[in-house]
């Protein structure tokens, strides 16, 4: 084995770099390659170089001058003892190379060429026959690093769009979790809207959250389907590449075959964007109207409220019916700011009911007013000095404030956003359950439920916000009710 090797290397060295046979009359040029005089000098013919101008090694590109060609006599008899020995491998072989560089079937010369149109690997002979004359042909390691290079780009390209898919998976995934999410708070306020009315809408809360359900299973579907196709790419583009990989890592004749198929797969891969889901609900999940509808349900809790005016502010004006108030008017005697059951420094003024048990359900007509608040409070709460609206303080309110903005004065605030401005608000009460829930009658849609523990008795509160050089001096109304039956309230 080591003189079979010791051979092949003598062999080599006895190898024309440019024409890749024996070489004819070797000589050395400045950088010491050796080539045959007659290649050499073609070479730089074809370089354009008749006279003793620079040229470039064809091995090395080193700059080299033809007034420095040396003939290299000793090389010259390693040449011709190398061809005077004459030695035969066995077949597909050449002498003294051992099992396993190629030789061509044909010609039994070894495969130093490669076809670019025939795909193969041939031999000197082959490339002056009439089939490979007019083809492209380049030494086979030349060839082989030329389509190295083309793998290593497909293969980057491949990287990145395999890439591409893992973000877009990465999407799709955190889009089911945003799906998930939206249903769930969805599924939350629905139930927690019938909720309050089960025994009345049980028919109906099952067929709407059938709907969404379905609505949620085509979403995820869609998304389902999305993640396969995603996954299908994946997994092609990840074979594609283990096959370039593995193609890479094979000798030059193995590498180069099949070429053509293997890069037109790989400049044919293109990634294919995903349809668009969205996971926002199309369907409308409040309470529909072709059921007995909400106010007409409310109704059978309605009560009577009236405003107490012993709470109203000083610069409040109540109605003799006391069902409406508005800013300014009439100013109460000074004897009467001591009152401790009035407001002293904020614009409201309470109910006369007080409310400790059951159900209860009034509206209040709040028109173009661009602020306001209502809601309930303990009779406990303060209502001296600077006021702030907060269930822990014993207020629950809905606000509205510069024309535009709505809130919930939890802690801290909740901003709502209401589609539809309402001109009538409906406030239902049901003490056991420990609910404040709001509605806008305009278009009979829950607008918000304060959820609390209740003790001791709670009063409607009516706000008015500031008077706003007169541009909120119309009157908060207390519309329609009439009867009291089932209620549990005391009126003051």
């Amino acid at each position: 084995m080591a003189l079979a090797g010791a051979l092949e290397r003598l062999q080599e060295e006895a190898i024309c770099p440019i024409c890749l046979e024996y070489m004819s009359e070797p000589v050395s040029v400045d950088c010491g390659h050796n080539f045959c005089r007659g290649c050499i000098a073609k070479h730089c013919q074809e370089k354009g170089l008749w006279a003793d101008g620079p040229f470039s090694c064809p091995q090395c590109r080193a700059s080299c001058h033809r007034s420095g060609f040396r003939p290299n006599r000793q090389l010259a008899n390693i040449v011709e003892s190398i061809r005077q020995l004459g030695l035969r491998g066995g077949p597909g072989t050449e002498p003294g190379m051992g099992t396993g560089t190629p030789l061509c079937a044909q010609h039994d010369e070894r495969l130093k060429l490669f076809c670019e149109e025939d795909e193969e690997a041939i031999c000197v002979v082959c490339r002056e026959s009439l089939h490979h004359r007019s083809h492209t042909v380049y030494p086979i390691e030349e060839a082989a690093q030329v389509y190295k290079v083309k793998l290593q780009k497909s293969l980057e390209h491949l990287s990145k769009e395999v890439e591409d898919v893992r973000k877009r998976e990465s999407v799709e995934r955190m889009k089911t979790q945003e799906c998930k999410e939206t249903v769930k708070k969805k599924r939350e306020r629905i139930v927690s809207e019938f909720g309050k009315l089960h025994r009345l809408l049980a028919n109906e809360e099952k067929l709407l959250l059938q709907k969404l359900e379905e609505e949620e299973k085509w979403i995820l579907l869609m998304i389902s389907e999305n993640l396969a196709r995603l996954v299908e790419q994946k997994s092609l583009l990840e074979e594609l590449i283990l096959e370039i990989k593995e193609k890479t890592q094979q000798p030059a004749d193995g590498l180069l075959k099949d070429m053509k198929s293997v890069l037109s797969r790989c400049e044919g891969v293109k990634f294919q964007s995903p349809k668009a889901v969205s996971v926002t609900l199309k369907e409308n999940y409040s309470i529909p109207e072709h059921c007995l509808g909400m106010r007409e349900m409310l109704k059978k809790f309605k009560v009577d409220v009236t405003l107490d005016p012993e709470t109203a502010h000083p610069d409040l004006t109540l109605s003799e019916d006391r069902k409406s108030v508005r800013r300014g008017g009439k100013k109460l005697l000074l004897s009467l700011f001591d009152n401790p059951k009035r407001f002293g420094t904020t614009p409201a003024v309470l109910g006369s009911q007080v409310f400790f048990s059951g159900r209860c359900y009034w509206e209040v007509q709040v028109g173009d007013k661009p602020e306001w608040g209502l809601g309930l409070c303990r009779e406990s709460a303060s209502r001296k000095g600077n006021v702030l609206f907060s269930p822990d303080k014993g207020y629950w309110l809905l606000r509205l404030q510069n024309g535009g903005n709505y809130e919930a004065l939890t802690s801290p605030i909740s901003p709502l956003t209401l589609t539809v401005r309402p001109r009538r608000i409906g406030i239902f009460l049901d003490y056991e359950a420990g609910e404040i829930s709001f509605y806008n009658v305009s278009d009979r849609s829950h607008v918000y439920t304060f959820t609390d523990k209740f003790s001791g008795n709670l009063r409607p509160l009516f706000f008015l916000g500031a008077f706003l050089g007169g541009r909120n001096a119309e009157p908060l109304v207390i519309s329609w009710v009439r009867d009291t039956q089932g209620t549990g309230c005391i009126i003051l």
